[in-house]
């Protein structure tokens, strides 16, 4: 992994699958830090898993977009962390073998898996193929539960997602750090 890039790691998961649910993710890059975690109420397991990698590529897309569209307005170049690599982590192997191989063959076969049976979770496949096609992040498995302090950090933040849940019997949650900045600096974050 290079030195200057954006690392994300994500984890969802149930109380009951399907059942309560929550996603999380953590960014960094460099010494700049983002978090942001939330759930449904009548969901999987791994539909909270694609959601987490979801809200953080559709985050930092919408961070370069925003900074592209700055820059023209104000006819300065472009930022060189619009360029920076992306390194996302995730415990879960259906989405690190979904994206790194499985859909390239349910998309021949027309959303097909390979027993003829349509694609489960379809709709977050395609969203993820289409943020994956922009913004090229590498995907890397990290064994779950196994002591790194950023994986366990987001299994923690999906626990309250749903505890949240839960105590306030909504059907959503969402929470994020977030702190306001110029979009033409130096930093996605």
């Amino acid at each position: 992994m290079q030195e200057k890039s954006i690392v994300v790691y994500t984890d969802g998961g149930c109380k009951g699958n399907p059942g309560p649910g929550g996603w999380a993710y953590i960014m960094r890059f460099g010494e700049r830090y983002r978090e942001a975690w939330g759930g449904e109420l009548q969901t999987t397991n791994n539909r909270m898993e694609l959601t987490a990698v979801i809200r953080a590529l559709s985050f930092l897309k919408e961070r370069i977009d925003a900074a592209r569209a700055s820059c023209i307005r104000r006819y300065i170049p472009l930022p060189a962390w619009i360029s920076t690599p992306i390194h996302i982590f995730t415990d879960s192997m259906y989405v690190k073998n979904g994206i790194s191989g499985w859909i390239h063959d349910w998309k021949k076969r027309g959303w097909k898996t390979a027993a003829k049976k349509p694609v489960m979770n379809r709709d977050l496949w395609e969203t993820l193929d289409i943020l994956c096609a922009e913004l090229n992040p590498q995907f890397e498995w990290v064994e779950g539960h196994a002591g790194n302090p950023d994986n366990e950090h987001c299994d923690t933040l999906v626990g309250q997602a749903v505890e949240e849940l839960l105590q306030h019997v909504a059907p959503a949650v969402y929470h994020e750090s977030e702190k306001e900045e110029d979009l033409a600096t130096d930093a996605p974050l």
